[in-house]
């Protein structure tokens, strides 16, 4: 089986964001992946500190979920033309993944989904989304999603159409890729 974590959201509960990344992991979950959600509240994590390893019960959940995914789905809301810090300080806990076997996000897929009112703040956060993937040694999948709330619904049972589609289709390159890069049991 495949594990994707997907991971976003903000402050508040059902925002537009969390909903993005629930939609991909749908995709994930349709493309035959078991899927992890850790979003909005449970993202509310100490800053991240290079200079101890002292980790609260969250912070812990979070760095296991990074470790064993073989797919990372991230869905951020575009603050001021660029990733939240909720969502940037969240990643930067992989750094305790630096000196695993697997460091980091190596090898893996992460899909990226920016939410925010406008195109420019949506496109500008979509590329530190990326720009953070790579850094991390993950593969960013073909498709990114933006996501302008302002134009778009993501409310239940009333999401556009053609973005949901997008989201859907981000979750499953992710899993696909999983999938075709599967490391053999030992």
């Amino acid at each position: 089986m495949v594990k994707i974590l997907a991971i976003g959201g903000s402050t508040r509960p059902g925002s537009s964001s969390e909903r993005a990344v629930r939609l991909a992991g749908e995709g994930a979950r349709a493309a035959g992946a078991d899927v992890v959600y850790i979003t909005g509240r449970d993202l509310i994590l100490p800053i991240y500190d290079t200079e101890s390893s002292e980790r609260d019960d969250l912070s812990v959940a979070l760095v296991e979920a990074l470790r064993t995914a073989d797919g990372v789905i991230v869905a951020s809301p575009g603050y001021h033309g660029g990733i939240s810090g909720m969502i940037k300080n969240a990643l930067d806990y992989a750094e305790d993944l630096a000196k695993d076997e697997r460091p980091y996000l190596d090898g893996r897929a992460i899909g990226c989904i920016a939410v925010a009112y406008g195109w420019q703040a949506t496109v500008s956060t979509l590329h530190q989304l990326r720009q953070v993937g790579h850094a991390l040694r993950a593969w960013p999948t073909p498709l990114g999603g933006s996501v302008n709330a302002g134009a778009v619904s993501l409310s239940e049972g009333a999401e556009d159409a053609a973005t949901k589609a997008q989201l859907e289709m981000i979750g499953r390159q992710v899993a696909e890729f999983a999938f075709r890069h599967q490391t053999p049991a030992k």
